[in-house]
């Protein structure tokens, strides 16, 4: 906060740090950090006497020449993000890569190079405030219920929230979506305006069109090209929410004019984004990971399909309103126990206790000692929890540090 107000100083930009007087309503156009939820009283009050109110994302887009390709989705857009990011720069293409991963758009659109590429990762909370932020290329990766606080618990604001990515898209742009995905598939065939270019994926049906599997190799037909792009089990990053990742980035890059050739050694070589489904180390047969990303229970249903092994998991931290019973078959076939933390460790114990072995640690220490204890040679420990850090951590990422720096002191 010092350094913020130091530069602001500079620039002599009149703030204000910690509360809002309503100095924040003489303004034409109240700008909103992804934090700041649309219910916040200040918020409101603008919005009632009809002022302006943006998100960051979308004053950045109005001062970007460059084609931006933004991605979206519930799970699996800070992967998507980085692959795709990871395909450029192996391209020797100039991009930048921001937005939700953890740059502000904002802060590096001054200073694109003619020619570079926007990559951006975009939240729910960063399209509830657009007004004309139009993607050359639009990635929707997936609708599930996540965030429903911040959307007076209606899935259908959610989805609403998530749809807006492709709102301005019009002619000559493309739409890249998850075909496998129901919810993502219908609402994109019944709001997606005329001339704008559909790219579906699939990991379970060939396609007339888009990215799919044909006998266990990623094939994509883009218009009149159909292009086999690689084996299936040669993509570096494993499980099959990582294969539709890949795919996304794929369809993407290729509508981008990467070449296949390039992009397909990306595939061969990226390892992953710190936090997500994270290798952290192996002792005594016992394989730790490290899915701190994983806030919510389609990701952690994502995470325990990814291993062979039996899994001790540590689930819980702070609770968004989960409904666990999705996880209850997986959990009882490939679970070996759960390990509940957090604030919502009584919630976790009572939605699997029936099924699997649970304990109760309140510290991540305990959490860490008693997963090693639990598992066998062979078995993996993940900490995938299923829900926000903020009851013992800043955020997910000291979360995730902190569960690699215990296991690294085993």
């Amino acid at each position: 906060m010092a350094h913020a107000k130091a530069e602001l100083d500079t620039l002599e930009v009149p703030a204000e740090f910690g509360e809002n007087t309503r100095r924040v309503l003489d303004a034409d156009v109240v700008v909103l950090s992804p934090g700041v939820p649309s219910g916040a009283p200040i918020v409101r009050e603008a919005l009632a006497l009809g002022m302006a109110v943006v998100s960051e994302v979308e004053v950045a887009s109005w001062f970007c020449a460059a084609p931006i390709a933004a991605i979206t989705g519930t799970n699996g857009k800070t992967t998507t993000t980085a692959l795709l990011g990871r395909i450029f720069e192996d391209a020797k293409r100039p991009a930048v890569v921001a937005g939700n991963i953890g740059t502000a758009f904002s802060q590096v659109v001054a200073g694109m190079a003619g020619g570079a590429t926007a990559i951006l990762e975009i939240s729910s909370f960063q399209l509830d405030h657009i007004g004309t932020f139009r993607p050359a290329v639009a990635v929707l990766l997936n609708i599930t219920p996540d965030h429903l606080d911040r959307y007076e618990h209606s899935f259908e604001k959610y989805i609403a929230s998530k749809c807006r990515i492709f709102e301005n898209q019009r002619e000559g742009d493309v739409l890249v979506y998850n075909h496998d995905d129901l919810v993502t598939r219908e609402n994109v065939l019944r709001h997606i305006a005329l001339g704008v270019t559909l790219l579906p994926f699939s990991t379970k049906e060939r396609l007339p069109h888009g990215a799919f599997l044909r006998q266990g190799r990623l094939c994509t037909i883009i218009g009149e090209r159909e292009t086999d792009v690689i084996g299936a089990g040669e993509i570096s990053i494993k499980g099959a929410h990582n294969l539709a990742n890949a795919m996304a980035a794929t369809l993407t890059a290729q509508a981008m004019g990467v070449a296949v050739a390039s992009l397909r050694a990306t595939l061969r070589n990226f390892k992953g984004v710190e936090h997500r489904l994270e290798f952290v180390r192996e002792i005594d047969g016992v394989t730790y990971v490290n899915d701190s990303k994983a806030t919510n229970v389609d990701s952690v249903w994502y995470a325990l399909q990814s291993f062979a092994s039996p899994i001790v998991v540590l689930l819980g931290g702070r609770d968004k309103g989960n409904d666990y019973t999705r996880l209850l078959d997986l959990v009882r076939t490939n679970v070996r126990a759960v390990v509940a933390i957090g604030e919502s460790a009584g919630v976790v114990e009572r939605a699997f206790a029936s099924v699997v072995p649970v304990t109760v640690c309140t510290t991540m220490d305990d959490a860490v000692r008693e997963g090693r204890r639990l598992a066998a040679p062979g078995d993996v420990v993940l900490l995938s929890p299923a829900c926000a850090s903020f009851d013992w951590f800043d955020n997910y990422e000291h979360r995730g540090r902190v569960f690699k720096e215990l296991v690294m002191q085993l």
